[in-house]
């Protein structure tokens, strides 16, 4: 018997939260955006297939696959190397785009995984060891991708032992549209063009930003929210190293959308309005402007359901 399991595209950061705040994308047509991982029982070892539209970027060696390691490393944890396991990965995220292509495969495959075992992880166990593995591909554990993309929502990470991260409330009248131009930006290049130690000054913007986009999202305060949307700690370094950020961010404020910032490092940039027509406008300027070959837009909702069986 085979399971299907489906997991978002997400924004680490979300602009004002750097590695603290996560949100899953769902587009308003009803497309999916995100990868996919179908498992079923083998007769011995891992074997894994691939499809969908990015599988062409992937390592042609099955064992160099992070879905393959995913398998692996949680065989070894289970104590049960020997059992045997094929997976297909549908690969609908590019690699390097900032919308956490390797959290939603790593997602993905760990969440069938646990399914097709019996569910011997319970949801923060299976969390932890999300972000573990996604640590091994960054180089640091992080969860503000693999939190968002397993559980929905926005997320806000707290990294206590038992409570990683807890749903904060989102604004249901927002509208985020994500554009991703069509080329890709290593995650770790991106961290490395920020400095290692900051000004006092710009480490109480970053805590009071992310504290009252916090508190403004208890209260529903839109303007609040808005106001303080806003990145000091990675945009500034980053966004010279992203063609034709600078310039979209302009066009799109003056298209009326209410602020614009980068997904995760980059290159997908994020920019949310509260009307439709906007943000229709948003995404037909982006795609004219923003995207080369292979690129995409979507307008998205957050997706409050995470990674699920379809």
């Amino acid at each position: 018997m085979s399971l299907t399991v489906y997991a978002p595209a997400s924004m680490g950061n979300v602009g004002v939260g750097f590695d603290l705040l996560g949100a899953a994308l769902a587009p308003i047509d009803g497309s999916y955006l995100g990868d996919r991982v179908s498992i079923e029982k083998a007769d011995s070892g891992i074997e894994l297939a691939l499809a969908g539209a990015w599988a062409h970027k992937l390592p042609g060696n099955p064992a160099d696959n992070i879905v393959w390691q995913c398998a692996e490393f949680f065989l070894q944890r289970l104590g049960k190397e020997g059992e045997g396991v094929k997976l297909t990965l549908e690969k609908n995220l590019p690699v390097g785009s900032g919308l956490g292509s390797s959290a939603s495969s790593v997602v993905a495959a760990l969440y069938a995984l646990n399914e097709h075992f019996d569910r011997p992880f319970d949801e923060q166990a299976l969390l932890a060891l999300m972000g573990e593995f996604e640590g091994r591909i960054s180089g640091s554990v992080h969860y503000d991708n693999v939190a968002p993309c397993y559980l929905g929502g926005m997320q806000l990470m707290l990294d206590l032992p038992g409570r990683i991260c807890e749903a904060i409330p989102s604004f249901e009248n927002w509208y985020w549209v994500v554009a991703y131009p069509g080329i890709s930006l290593s995650t770790a290049k991106m961290r490395a063009l920020m400095p290692p130690e900051y000004a006092k000054s710009v480490v109480i913007d970053f805590g009071r930003n992310l504290s009252a986009f916090v508190h403004a999202s208890y209260r529903q305060d839109e303007a609040l929210a808005i106001a303080v949307l806003k990145d000091v700690l990675a945009e500034p370094y980053r966004a010279p190293a992203i063609p034709g950020y600078n310039e979209a961010r302009e066009a799109l404020n003056s298209l009326g959308m209410l602020t614009t910032g980068i997904s995760g490092s980059g290159p997908t940039l994020f920019s949310v309005s509260s009307c439709l027509k906007t943000a229709e406008a948003a995404k037909a300027w982006l795609e004219s402007h923003y995207l080369t070959d292979g690129g995409f837009a979507h307008v998205c909702r957050l997706d409050m359901l995470g990674t699920r069986a379809v």
